[in-house]
């Protein structure tokens, strides 16, 4: 096996993302072969060398698991939290629900698909800002919509931390005491959602995300998991990198 990047090796292991992995090298914790490293960019051989944080040796797992889970409202997306009820890890195989972290958040009182997986690589590209992996949302709200609301989404809202916008917000469907919204986001603050339609005066009933990039909630059943394939896992990748184009083009 030719040398990789250490940085790249610790997130493949699990470790961390690549951006905490480099973080670890500058603070002297990761050794190679017994020698210290503490400045990057820096290298090693995975069938050659033993790399160690903290002292203890980094090892691959045999295979990077990959789940998709439909999370009830009620369940917290932390992999610890000595406060919570209920943990979204919960919902994974009991054999694998200690190797597993979920891909980003999605709050307490929300629900629908959310991504597991011990792949800090892939973690670390669904949930950085330059990646622009979109994610759809149908939101129930209470009282009137109208289109010029939803395209006020797009258009933009004011935040504590700045505008705010939707990719995309049609009205789905009108119910008798709600409207359904279709959401498009392409950036993932705190309680976006909930806290643009609060700005316009709306008061959220439900939120379920049902599309993470090319991975959508099709049929899959609150509290339920299944494994992604291999196909879906490089689908999502590749939607890393055409998030990253599309992000240059829009700048040009």
């Amino acid at each position: 096996m030719e040398k990789c990047l250490l940085q790249k090796w610790l997130a493949a292991c699990g470790v961390a993302s690549r951006r905490h992995a480099e973080q670890l090298v500058r603070a002297g914790r990761v050794t190679v072969s017994g020698e210290r490293v503490t400045r990057l960019p820096a290298f090693c051989d995975p069938e050659h060398d033993i790399v160690a944080v903290d002292g203890r040796r980094v090892r691959p797992p045999e295979a990077h698991v990959y789940l998709a889970v439909n999370k009830p409202r009620g369940y917290t997306s932390t992999v610890w939290d000595r406060h919570a009820e209920r943990r979204v890890v919960e919902l994974a195989p009991r054999e694998l629900a200690a190797r597993v972290k979920p891909v980003g958040r999605l709050d307490k009182d929300s629900e629908g698909l959310l991504l597991l997986t011990d792949d800090g690589e892939l973690i670390n590209r669904l949930t950085h800002p330059r990646y622009h992996v979109e994610k759809e949302y149908h939101v129930g709200v209470r009282g009137g919509v109208s289109e010029r609301m939803a395209r006020a989404l797009v258009k933009g809202v004011a935040l504590e931390e700045g505008l705010a916008r939707a990719r995309q917000a049609t009205i789905l469907r009108r119910e008798r005491e709600a409207v359904v919204l279709r959401i498009v986001l392409g950036e993932g603050r705190k309680r976006q959602i909930r806290r643009m339609l609060a700005a316009l005066g709306c008061r959220v009933g439900f939120l379920r995300r049902v599309r993470i990039g090319p991975i959508s909630l099709d049929r899959l059943a609150s509290g339920d998991c299944r494994h992604l394939t291999k196909a879906e896992v490089q689908l999502l990748y590749e939607a890393t990198e055409s998030g990253v184009r599309r992000k240059l083009e829009h700048a040009q």
